[in-house]
């Protein structure tokens, strides 16, 4: 398989991204960033749906129905994702990191099924995991299939508009690549949030 030279370094970084933030969730080691292993403890469903502050979006048992000025839960399944019809509520909620994992991996999972799948999933359809064990491996699977659509990309495709019909996003009126690079930075910054809640969830704790 021949990667194109304008996406082997953002395959590369997507990678290793995916990589240092499933470390960072389940250990026993993580990349510090400098080559040099730093111990991480898993995560449990505690800290999973950990709220530091009042009012947080979460993830919601459909039973209990949404969180503070969420007016829907997002997804199927037993458990639902705080959400809003748009305009969101503003200043935006903070998120805990249940909610910001299930939202990297519908946003994977729906993109490549808009990329290469069969470009009808929704977000109305996609599961949301309510335990870390169920979380994390949905967002293995998520990031899997993303690799998979591409893999499929050679350098034509990149440059096509509309290659990724995602309907939350610009997707349709973009080139490929600029899609694969969005991708990229929603996958760096919300790993390093996710990192960072745990962070000062070990903290807490020691308290």
């Amino acid at each position: 398989m021949v990667i194109p030279p304008r996406l082997a370094p953002l395959l590369e970084q997507f990678d290793f991204a995916r990589e240092r933030l499933t470390a960072r969730m389940t250990g026993p080691v993580m990349d510090s960033g400098d080559g040099t292993d730093t111990e991480v403890g898993p995560m449990t469903d505690e800290e999973f749906r950990w709220e530091p502050v009042p009012d947080c979006w979460s993830l919601r048992r459909r039973a209990d129905g949404p969180g503070p000025r969420a007016t829907l839960l997002s997804g199927t399944g037993e458990w639902g994702r705080d959400a809003a019809a748009y305009p969101h509520p503003w200043p935006p909620p903070f998120t805990t990191i249940a909610w910001r994992l299930s939202h990297l991996s519908e946003m994977l999972a729906l993109r490549a099924d808009h990329t290469t799948g069969s470009r009808t999933v929704t977000r109305d359809v996609h599961p949301v995991s309510g335990n870390v064990t169920e979380a994390v491996a949905a967002f293995d699977t998520g990031a899997e299939a993303w690799r998979n659509a591409l893999l499929s990309a050679d350098d034509t495709t990149l440059s096509a508009v509309g290659h990724c019909t995602y309907p939350h996003g610009s997707d349709a009126e973009e080139p490929f690549i600029d899609i694969v690079w969005w991708v990229n930075q929603e996958v760096l910054h919300h790993g390093a949030e996710i990192a960072l809640i745990r962070d000062l969830y070990r903290y807490r704790a020691r308290q």
